[in-house]
């Protein structure tokens, strides 16, 4: 977070442009079109790499292998420990959705998370507004559970590079976590008001304890 905002007064994107709000994008294909199959379906690792690289190492030796595996790629990834895993997936069927600020160059703009299965998937609210289920992902955060009873999950996230850069990416999935994945009482307050009370929910809350976590 705090690499985060450090570099968000010199930040610019590929093309040297400013990090500007997103523009509304077009609607993905209608997901009621689409076969259940679509959806159902959960990831393996096999899908990312081969499982013999690391089906015989350790929780140190995998975690290392993954992060190696993927710091020439433009994604993010993290080795999560298990009991941590079961908190977020526990809470994200209990908060299935909710929304995240990002720093701008003028401002915030907010993000759109909404779960399905092991993974979490992003849009910026305005495409959200206005597509609703059908609004284009920024981000999907695909969680693999294949090593589980080892003691990591192991998380492999794609973002649209139109949207978004490396560090947005990963400031995006770091507030999942801390919000789905620890005990802070003043979060999880955040994220019942936001389900069941959003009468009471104020977007500006976000914002402070982003700016807190940047301190």
């Amino acid at each position: 977070m705090k690499e985060h905002h450090e570099k968000k007064s010199t930040k610019k994107g590929i093309s040297g442009e400013e990090r500007r709000f997103s523009s509304l994008s077009n609607p993905k294909e209608d997901i009621t079109k689409l076969p259940s199959s679509t959806f159902t379906k959960q990831k393996t690792l096999n899908d990312v790499m081969k499982m013999e690289l690391i089906e015989d190492k350790n929780c140190g030796e995998i975690k290392q292998i993954w992060e190696e595996y993927h710091k020439q790629k433009e994604v993010i990834a993290a080795a999560i420990p298990s009991i941590i895993y079961d908190t977020i997936h526990s809470r994200s069927q209990q908060f299935p959705v909710f929304v995240f600020p990002l720093p701008r160059d003028k401002g915030y703009e907010y993000f759109l998370c909404q779960f399905s299965g092991h993974e979490a998937h992003f849009t910026p609210l305005i495409n959200y507004q206005a597509h609703k289920e059908n609004a284009p992902e920024c981000l999907t955060m695909t969680h693999y559970i294949d090593l589980k009873e080892k003691g990591l999950v192991l998380m492999h996230g794609e973002y649209n590079k139109d949207v978004l850069n490396g560090t947005e990416a990963q400031c995006l999935a770091n507030q999942l976590q801390l919000y789905y994945g620890q005990g802070n009482a003043k979060r999880l307050k955040l994220l019942e008001r936001f389900t069941y009370t959003p009468q009471e929910f104020k977007h500006m809350d976000l914002i402070a304890e982003l700016e807190c976590l940047s301190l």
